[in-house]
């Protein structure tokens, strides 16, 4: 019954590449934190003389009671442009291998 069961299971990893997703899922967390490294260490703080005060991770701006945390924002768009980026340029490399090994 525990040998049946483990069976199973292994086919299931198989069949829904379970093990692929996993390594997928840390490569992206790790590159994930490469990335908001770079957009905090290298591309902030060239951007920072621009930013009024130069905390742009506190920047805010005040609109009455209500208070619109742009500097951050910013940041994180940043982050999802570099990343959005390196998985579209992945993305394509993977797609045009894939052609030239149908052709």
């Amino acid at each position: 019954m525990i040998k049946k069961t483990f069976s199973e299971f292994k086919e299931f990893l198989k069949e829904y590449k379970v093990i692929g997703l996993a390594i997928a899922f840390v490569m992206g967390v790790a590159a994930t934190t490469l990335v908001k490294s770079i957009v905090d260490d290298i591309v902030m703080p060239i951007l920072t003389p621009f930013i009024p005060r130069g905390e742009w991770q506190t920047a805010i701006l005040n609109l009455g009671p209500i208070d619109l945390k742009w500097g951050s924002f910013l940041g994180n768009l940043i982050n999802f442009a570099i990343i959005a980026w390196v998985v579209f340029m992945v993305a394509k490399f993977i797609l045009r291998e894939e052609k030239v090994a149908k052709k």
